[in-house]
């Protein structure tokens, strides 16, 4: 019984001890959340600058040829010359390689070969109607005098009638072995492998190399790719919030690794008519003259757009923006009274380093640094200003 009493005694000494804590700390001024605006707040500030501000996008890809082609033999043959290797100049139609031709030489001269016999048949075949014809008007003479029969008429026009079938069968063949002398002519030329575009500069240039001479190639098999540079295609991908900017015709500054401090000018010429759904980004493509030839496909390169441009704006540095109670603002240094007036803000173009504010009209001193410690109201200290109110 004496335990148990005892113990009820510690316990209610606990509680009452607890309990005495507790008032001591509610009372306190270690609980008390400080005052932030009467304690003076050291900041920097920035004059509210009137000025020009640019909407320019920076976006990366790669640059890629104008055109680009592979040529490739219409016939099979072995490979007896190549004439062009990577990096020549090519021309318009200009000859890149040789076949062996032996087979299809062979082939014309067979087919030519044809054509006399075929065009001499046709000869036989015309002096034999001319003789059939002549045959036929005197018999039709003699029958109209009563001299010849009718029979005989009938023989005599008959003959006639097959000669003139047999002269026609024979032009028709001379005509089919014209055309397949055309044709064993156009298949040797063939083994004079061409390039031929026809839009664009004269000259292009030789790529890639894909065979060696004395190769057996097939048809359509890539002997070398031929390669427009000037100009070349900047590929570049547009993200959603910039997609609604871009319009055919704009101008881009490229830059690329390669040739640090040099720009390259050129104007928007495509613009994907969808986002991939992967990346929320729409392919763009900027036409890059480049007559000295010194870009190159596949060069990494940075595209510079000017979306629009404030020459008026109201402007202040990034570093000056803050949000308070979900309110996006800026506070205005009153460096009189020393107080931080908090101003919510409308912003419109995002430089760099500065951002235009749209609304409300403001000017004066605006809060660069120690921003995110005040509160509307706010004592402040600025440089020179000496000790707080």
């Amino acid at each position: 019984m004496k335990k148990l009493l005892l113990l009820l005694l510690i316990v209610a000494i606990a509680v009452l001890a607890g309990w005495q804590l507790y008032q001591w700390l509610t009372s306190s001024d270690v609980t008390k959340k400080p005052d932030r605006s009467k304690v003076a707040v050291p900041v920097e500030t920035t004059p509210i600058q009137i000025g020009p501000i640019h909407d320019v996008g920076v976006f990366t890809g790669s640059l890629e040829p104008k055109s680009q082609f592979v040529v490739a033999p219409k016939v099979a043959g072995w490979l007896r010359e190549l004439l062009v290797d990577v990096g020549d100049t090519v021309n318009r139609r200009q000859i890149i390689a040789v076949l062996d031709d032996e087979e299809f030489t062979q082939e014309v001269e067979q087919a030519r070969a044809e054509l006399q016999v075929a065009t001499a048949n046709a000869a036989n075949c015309a002096s034999d109607l001319d003789i059939a014809k002549r045959e036929y008007e005197r018999a039709k003479a003699l029958r109209e005098k009563q001299i010849a029969s009718a029979s005989e008429l009938d023989v005599s026009e008959a003959s006639f009638n097959a000669c003139q079938t047999r002269h026609k069968v024979s032009l028709a063949h001379v005509a089919q072995k014209e055309a397949a002398l055309k044709t064993a002519l156009v298949r040797l030329s063939y083994t004079k492998v061409q390039v031929f575009w026809e839009e664009g500069d004269q000259t292009r240039v030789v790529g890639e190399r894909f065979v060696d001479e004395g190769a057996l190639l097939q048809v359509n098999q890539p002997i070398v790719s031929i390669l427009q540079i000037n100009p070349l295609t900047a590929v570049v991908y547009v993200i959603e919030r910039d997609y609604p900017k871009v319009k055919i015709g704009q101008q881009a500054v490229v830059t690329t690794d390669a040739y640090p401090g040099k720009t390259f000018t050129g104007g928007i010429t495509r613009i994907a008519p969808l986002l991939k759904e992967s990346s929320r980004q729409a392919r763009m493509e900027v036409e890059v003259p480049n007559p000295d030839l010194i870009l190159k496909p596949g060069m990494f390169i940075r595209a510079k757009i000017e979306f629009t441009k404030h020459e008026e704006a109201t402007l202040v540095p990034l570093a000056a923006l803050v949000r308070r109670n979900d309110q996006e603002g800026i506070f205005i240094a009153d460096p009189q009274h020393l107080k931080a007036r908090f101003v919510p803000v409308t912003t419109g173009i995002l430089g760099d380093e500065m951002v235009e504010i749209i609304k409300p009209a403001i000017s004066g001193l605006a809060v660069t640094m120690g921003n995110h410690l005040l509160e509307d109201g706010s004592n402040i200290t600025m440089p020179g200003s000496g000790d707080s109110q």
